[in-house]
């Protein structure tokens, strides 16, 4: 059957280089294997309401005066309010609307960090995912195991129960939504898991995020969202931080107890002594863009 496809372009706010979202893209192992990542061009799977689809992004004007031009294919046509949801969850994803100025500002101050700014000068944040609950699941998965096994783990959840759609000859994949994995009992989970312990924390947070409207997840009060994240079965002040800042794109605070953010700092300031409350103390001259220095300092410090 072919495929429909509509095309459009979308807006970032600049400065934007969309380079550095496909450089982390290229080298973030939690998502490899999910999208295809080319020169100037990144191809992914996600839904679109209830139903498969793929876009493909390519990079369309400078970094200051930035555009992005996207197809997207699907199976069945899209409606002018579909296209419109598929815009906005790929200018999302890609943290489109976020303006760096004021950040990059903060960051005259710091003339240590200026060297991260300049070498990743922007670069918006890419989310985990599409999704914050993909990254809910992750933040399960990952926790005390081996990278290796967390990423078998996740890519079995997604084989078993997230939908595919072929375009141009290659399959894409895209991680399951939490509706489907909260109707399952317990043993079918573990069947795909293979862990007892956190196949009961990924039933948690799916059955959660099955009754949630992640438009609010986004855009109600920190302290609310993350007294909801924490109310799931496995996530803890670390994996709700996290969530918060990788998944939601809420930059106000830094990861807690982050080990990599910690090393990344010891390396940019020049300083083996300091601790996670140092980290947390220096955050405080970024305010609202906390979350961005720590997230630029582990990308690139």
């Amino acid at each position: 059957m072919p495929l429909h496809t509509v095309s459009g372009s979308l807006q970032a706010v600049a400065p934007f280089d969309f380079n550095h979202a496909l450089r982390f893209l290229g080298q973030f192992r939690p998502m490899m294997g999910q999208q295809n990542v080319a020169p100037a061009r990144l191809t992914k799977a996600f839904y679109v309401g209830e139903n498969v689809a793929v876009f493909a992004v390519e990079a369309a004007g400078t970094p200051d005066q930035p555009q992005l031009r996207y197809t997207v294919w699907s199976e069945a046509k899209l409606t002018a309010g579909e296209q419109e949801q598929a815009e906005a969850d790929i200018a999302f994803f890609l943290s489109l609307d976020n303006d760096l100025r004021p950040f990059y500002q903060l960051a005259q101050a710091d003339p240590q960090f200026m060297p991260i700014v300049e070498k990743l000068y922007g670069y918006h944040q890419v989310k985990f995912s599409l999704t914050a609950f993909e990254n809910a699941c992750w933040a399960i998965l990952s926790q005390r195991n081996q990278m290796s096994i967390s990423l078998a783990m996740k890519a079995r959840l997604a084989e078993d129960y997230g939908e595919r759609l072929t375009v141009e000859g290659e399959e894409y994949r895209v991680f399951p939504q939490p509706a489907p994995l909260a109707a399952l009992d317990l043993y079918q989970l573990n069947e795909t898991i293979r862990n007892t312990r956190k196949s009961g924390c990924v039933q948690s947070a799916a059955q959660a995020f099955a009754t949630i409207d992640e438009s609010w997840l986004r855009s109600a009060p920190y302290e609310q969202v993350e007294s909801w994240l924490l109310e799931i079965k496995g996530i803890g002040a670390w994996s709700a931080t996290f969530i918060m800042l990788r998944g939601l794109g809420r930059t106000e605070r830094v990861p807690l107890d982050e080990k990599a953010i910690l090393a990344a700092a010891r390396r940019v300031y020049g300083r083996d002594d300091l601790t996670h409350a140092d980290v947390q103390r220096m955050s405080q001259h970024y305010g609202e863009y906390a979350g961005y220095w720590a997230h630029y300092l582990r990308v690139g410090g």
